[in-house]
Formats: C-alpha cells, sequence, structure tokens
C-alpha cells in the first residue's frame, strides 16, 4: 500500500482526518484500511514503536512523526491506522491487559489442584510481565493521560485479571489448603508482586532470574498463609518448568 507523503511541521498529514470532538465507543480504534490481516500486523508494528518512545521519552513529549520514524514508516500511514495519540496509547495497554486475559486461562487449563493453579497463574503473571516490561510500565505512567471512558476501559481490563487470581485464591481457602485470608487485597498483593518485576526490574535482573524472584515471591506471599494440607498440595506445585525449588538469589 502507497504510503501518504510525510507532514511538514504544520501541516496535517495527507490522508488525516478532522479531530472533531467525535466520540465512539472507548475499546474502537477506527482505521482508513479495512482489511483485518494487514490492519493486526500495521498496527502491531506502530504499536511496537510507540511503547518503545512512550517509555524512554514519556507519552507527552512523543509526537507521531517520532513513532512514524521508529516503525520504519511515513507519518501519513500511521494516521491510516490510528486517529491520534490516545488511539496509540489505548492499543499499546490494552494489548498487556488481552495478554493476561488469554494467556493465564490457557495456562491454567486442566490444572485441578488449587495451590497449582495459584502458583501457575502467579508465573504465567509474570512471565507475562517479562516479555512486556516496557509496556507494564507505560501502563503505570501513562493510563491517566486516557481520556476518562478509555481509563475506566483500562482499568475494569485491570480488575478482570485481578478477580481471576482472587478466585484462585478462593479455592484454596474453600479446599481447606490456605487458611481464611482477605482474598482481594491479597490478589492485589500479588498483582503488585508481578508488576515490580518490570517497575523495579534495574534493581532485580542482577540479583534473581525470574524463576527465581517467582519462587521467592511463593515463598513470601503464598507459603505463609498455607494449612498442612496446603503446604503438601504446595511441594507438588513448585514442580513447575523450571524444576525444583530454587531458593535464594544469585550470588553477589
Amino acid at each position: 500500500m502507497p504510503a501518504h507523503p510525510a507532514a511538514g511541521k504544520r501541516a496535517r498529514p495527507a490522508g488525516a482526518r478532522s479531530r472533531a470532538p467525535r466520540r465512539s465507543a472507548p475499546a474502537h480504534v477506527e482505521s482508513l484500511v479495512s482489511d483485518p490481516r494487514l490492519v493486526e500486523e500495521r498496527r502491531a508494528q506502530i504499536v511496537r514503536a510507540a511503547v518503545k518512545l512512550f517509555s524512554e521519552r514519556g507519552y507527552y513529549t512523543t509526537t507521531i512523526q517520532q513513532v512514524a520514524r521508529e516503525a520504519g514508516i511515513s507519518t501519513g500511514l500511521v494516521y491510516q491506522y490510528f486517529r491520534d495519540k490516545d488511539d496509540l496509547l489505548l492499543l499499546a495497554l490494552m494489548q498487556v491487559l488481552e495478554r493476561y486475559e488469554q494467556e493465564i486461562p490457557r495456562r491454567l487449563e486442566g490444572v485441578e489442584a488449587p495451590v497449582e493453579r495459584l502458583c501457575t497463574a502467579l508465573r504465567t503473571y509474570c512471565g507475562i510481565v517479562d516479555r512486556m516490561r516496557d509496556a507494564t510500565v507505560l501502563t503505570y505512567r501513562s493510563t491517566k493521560s486516557l481520556r476518562a471512558d478509555r481509563r475506566a476501559l483500562i482499568m475494569e481490563g485491570e480488575r478482570r485479571t485481578n478477580r481471576l487470581l482472587e478466585r484462585c485464591i478462593h479455592a484454596c481457602v474453600a479446599g481447606g489448603d490456605m487458611r481464611a485470608v482477605n482474598e482481594h487485597l491479597l490478589a492485589y498483593s500479588y498483582v503488585m508482586f508481578c508488576h515490580a518485576w518490570a517497575l523495579k526490574h534495574w534493581a532485580l535482573r542482577d540479583r534473581y532470574s525470574l524463576e527465581q524472584y517467582v519462587r521467592e515471591g511463593f515463598a513470601l506471599l503464598v507459603e505463609p498463609f498455607l494449612t498442612a494440607q496446603g503446604r503438601a498440595a504446595y511441594a507438588g506445585a513448585l514442580r513447575g518448568p523450571a524444576g525444583g525449588r530454587s531458593g535464594a538469589a544469585k550470588a553477589k
């Protein structure tokens, strides 16, 4: 598809629409291109560039022109797939939430034991954060920059993932594997622990591998709440992808 010529400093790029105050559904991102496959591929390319620049330079100081340059395309082509930076930011944040909602349930398929389900969910969550560290940090920095209805959309997406973890905790309590706890607050503690791998990666990366970080999290946030029955189940749950318990931090 031929790209529109790049815009000058003051001119709107060819093909870009007027920024009239027309509102669509919060999750809708309009495109001038009708081919779904092409839209998905091109948007993924542009969003990757946007996440990198928003993370490095900040949302407000990054321009569409800079995103286009980073993506290796023209500014006008960006406007064929996105109306504005708010669209770009929305898709950047939604891709993280969608990954949680798709991948965690998929990893839980066929896992029946409550403690193993909880550990699998947390390990998967941390793995997603590890693969999407820049986008995770961007969620904390820039959600407030979205228009109000889209902020609400992102917050509700996060709540859905939190409720998934809360259900895992509830199953442990109901099954006698975990003592009675504030399930809602513990679920948020798990979320903050998973996100900290991205938020504080600069401080953690030289001390822990991802699997070590996950196992230490289990020791801090899962083990203390287990009953005797739960600890027996937990010993089996530790036999995850990385094998036996790795224990402490890397040697300094």
